[in-house]
């Protein structure tokens, strides 16, 4: 490594919030009209509503590099890194040269995703702002998750509009590296990556440190990541997922359980290819006990079974609401088809009891991440649901025409649902201890862990 990096961080703004759609496209418009030798900026392609999506093309690199934010559209902490690493970049002649890649930048993916999630982006920075405000969409609407992908009996191609746009930069630069921007809600950091060794984890667990964010040494996101290092997972995709259903859910088809499309590094390397990937996951709040590893008096079984069963219990509160009301929700209305594939998903929860019951694993002891992660993590996400059929309806009650019973029975179970999910957050405002994370830490880790991994990259042919 050639470059300094402790005065690349230094250059990274004090961001105080997130930027909108239109404040990351002004930025990118901006850098490109100061450094025109420099910086290229072309429209990549269109959104879904018809939004232009932006690339930033900088450098001259003897590798390609792609880095993309808001692959989900409600973890911004990317786009903002890119809007820091793509100034730095256009200003610093010596890094583009040590670095030695072209970059391809996109600042946001899903910018109607975004948009839907403009409510929370300048604060408070609260679970409970974050919550009210929130919008994931179905997987089958996802940019990271709707590339083609053709695996044993499940078979997927439709990708969406943005996705399709990542697609023609994947096969336009052939990169050598993609950064895919992720981050979590509610956690600790851990990493995804598709080759490293025992020197690179070592580095990256001393990044969230410096900037006090603990690392998250509980639950792995999915019961199949297979774990390299703490909070070190391999890349993991679609097909993983696919034999993690085929094994614990052996009575039904395997591909009548899927949803969506596979990842970036699936479609990359699709034909054999060698492209590596690295997802930094953290998140926006912190509490003391994801990294604590001490052990409990439960079993590592008991905590994950009790988990299903809170997530059960949230799905029993709104899943009658979703069933009277479905049939008034239009085709289009993206908070309805993410409500309507949590429904789908909601049977995955037998393959996670059945994994709980079946590995020996599971008699150990729980420690505190784990107890906490399946016990009050799980809380945070599974009232998500809530959050997005409120929003579901909200979002149809805006359309004209609406029959009066039918905007009676919307504005009703709008208002019930968010009685229910403010007093689910009010318990949860006390039950986490979580303090929020200053962006420009969020950023410096993302970016730091970047660098370090382009860097390994290069180094590997």
């Amino acid at each position: 490594m050639n470059f300094d990096m402790e005065s690349i961080l230094a250059r990274v703004p004090d961001y105080q919030e997130f930027y909108t759609v239109d404040e990351l496209n002004q930025h990118s418009f901006q850098l490109a009209k100061e450094y025109p030798d420099v910086v290229e900026l072309f429209e990549a392609g269109r959104s879904k509503e018809g939004r232009p999506i932006y690339c930033l093309k900088i450098g001259q690199g003897s590798k390609n590099a792609l880095l993309y934010g808001t692959p989900h559209p409600n973890e911004p902490i990317g786009s903002m890194m890119l809007d820091a690493l793509s100034r730095i970049l256009a200003e610093d002649e010596q890094l583009r040269k040590e670095l030695d890649y072209t970059f391809y930048i996109v600042k946001s993916s899903d910018v109607d995703g975004l948009a839907k999630n403009e409510g929370w982006l300048k604060g408070p920075f609260t679970i409970t702002q974050y919550q009210h405000n929130f919008f994931r969409p179905a997987f089958d609407q996802q940019v990271e998750w709707s590339f083609p992908f053709d695996y044993k009996t499940y078979h997927f191609d439709a990708p969406t509009p943005e996705t399709r746009c990542i697609m023609g930069l994947i096969d336009k630069t052939k990169p050598a590296f993609i950064y895919s921007l992720h981050n979590c809600g509610f956690g600790g950091c851990y990493w995804y990556l598709s080759s490293g060794d025992e020197e690179l984890y070592k580095k990256f667990l001393t990044v969230p440190a410096k900037y006090g964010v603990d690392l998250n040494l509980g639950e792995p996101e999915m019961p199949y990541c297979k774990g390299l290092y703490d909070a070190v997972y391999e890349m993991t995709g679609a097909k993983d997922n696919y034999d993690y259903l085929e094994k614990f859910m052996p009575d039904t088809p395997t591909a009548s359980l899927m949803s969506g499309g596979g990842c970036s590094y699936e479609y990359a390397n699709r034909d054999g290819g060698s492209t590596q990937i690295l997802v930094t996951e953290m998140p926006y709040y912190v509490d003391e006990r994801v990294s604590d590893t001490s052990l409990t008096s439960r079993s590592r079984r008991q905590v994950i079974l009790e988990s299903c069963a809170v997530a059960q219990e949230y799905f029993s509160v709104w899943k009658p609401v979703f069933d009277r009301l479905e049939k008034f929700f239009s085709a289009d209305n993206q908070f309805y088809l993410a409500v309507r594939e949590r429904v789908s998903m909601e049977s995955h929860s037998a393959a996670k009891m059945e994994w709980a019951r079946s590995d020996p694993e599971m008699e150990k002891p729980a420690t505190v991440c784990q107890e906490f992660d399946n016990l009050l993590t799980t809380r945070f996400y599974s009232n998500l649901s809530i959050v997005l059929l409120r929003r579901a309806c909200q979002e149809e009650l805006k359309k004209p025409g609406l029959a009066p019973e039918v905007r009676d029975q919307l504005e009703k179970a709008a208002d019930s649902l968010y009685n229910k999910e403010c007093e689910n957050l009010a318990a949860m405002e006390k039950l986490f201890h979580y303090k929020a994370i200053p962006i420009a830490h969020l950023v410096k880790v993302q970016l730091e862990c970047g660098l370090l991994y382009a860097d390994y990259v290069h180094g590997m042919n």
